[in-house]
């Protein structure tokens, strides 16, 4: 996306002057917004926040090694140039803070993901809750399931473990996959393990349906690899906000956990561990369907909405409006 930068450079320009413009936001993915941003500020001297919704310069990502140079060559332009670097995890945060340990504290934000009440207002709005599946207990994985840093091996491997205990809930489980993309890789796996009939694969549906879904489901489902442990899925903030039991398969050292254990959801445990994920389904399946109450605790779900999020990204423009800007 480098041709971005040649249109969007002038196009910006005439709407800071048209609009007097007081700072400059960008947001990674993708990568040239960035550049994009430095070239403003350098430009017009206007504040410029960098947006982080994933870090850049990884381990091993990209694998490609020229990208890999220009992602950590952007990476030095938004430290030497941006008034604030915005995260959504707090080990991105971290992890930036000691790539850049030169600059102060102060310049690193953390404004995380949320849900947004509007569109589940208008998702509740479309009819009484009903069980997906009657007579069976739904658990709903909702979105992408990539195969390295949302691996269902091990997932496949407990449901076939827990049949083979003949454990007493599993023979009514169905575990649904709303446009996971890799759906043969989730058949194939389901298959060689004779669960297959423990699986329903569903293609994409509209947003709104899509979360009426979830507020229909009798337990959520959650998997993020420890190779992701600096990241969060967006979708746990809808999950939360669903209110429905949630099955959390993720690394307990990660903030996909952290933000899990932090709303009360009780059954977390590593995506890539069989014995665990087969303990953790087993005892969430005892568990959630006389659950009484939701596991998530209500005020800390509300702090997680995008509008207490958008009170936090105002905060920050505030504060890099009213203060100078430095010479560089």
């Amino acid at each position: 996306w480098m041709s971005w930068w040649w249109g969007a450079v002038p196009a910006a320009l005439g709407l800071i002057r048209r609009h007097r413009v007081q700072a400059i936001w960008s947001t990674y993915p993708i990568a040239t917004a960035h550049r994009i941003g430095h070239t403003l500020q350098r430009l017009t001297g206007l504040p410029w926040i960098a947006d982080f919704r994933d870090p850049m310069a990884q381990d091993g990502y990209p694998e490609d090694p020229a990208t890999w140079r220009s992602f950590a060559d952007i990476e030095r332009q938004v430290a030497a140039r941006a008034a604030r670097l915005v995260f959504v995890t707090p080990s991105a945060q971290r992890m930036y803070r000691e790539r850049f340990a030169q600059l102060p504290p102060e310049r690193f934000a953390l404004i995380e993901n949320g849900y947004d009440e509007e569109s589940f207002t208008s998702a509740q709005s479309s009819g009484a809750r009903q069980p997906i599946t009657p007579g069976r207990f739904t658990l709903l994985h909702s979105g992408i399931v990539y195969p390295s840093e949302r691996d269902p091996t091990a997932l496949m491997d407990a449901l076939a473990a827990l049949r083979q205990a003949r454990n007493p809930h599993v023979e009514r489980l169905t575990v649904r996959f709303r446009a996971p993309v890799h759906a043969e890789l989730l058949r194939g796996l389901a298959d060689a393990r004779g669960v297959a009939d423990l699986v329903d694969i569903q293609p994409a549906v509209p947003y709104a349906r899509a979360l009426f879904e979830m507020l229909c489901a009798d337990g959520l489902l959650v998997m993020q690899g420890a190779n992701c442990n600096e990241q969060v899925p967006a979708k746990l903030y809808e999950y939360l906000r669903a209110g429905q039991p949630i099955l959390g398969l993720a690394d307990p050292a990660g903030d996909t956990a952290r933000v899990m254990l932090d709303a009360g959801v009780a059954h977390v445990a590593k995506l890539e561990s069989a014995p665990d994920v087969a303990a953790a389904l087993a005892a969430f399946l005892a568990e959630a369907p006389g659950a009484a109450a939701p596991p998530a605790v209500p005020d800390r779900v509300r702090e997680m909405s995008r509008a207490s999020r958008a009170r936090a990204l105002a905060a920050v423009l505030d504060d890099v409006v009213a203060a100078p800007v430095p010479a560089r």
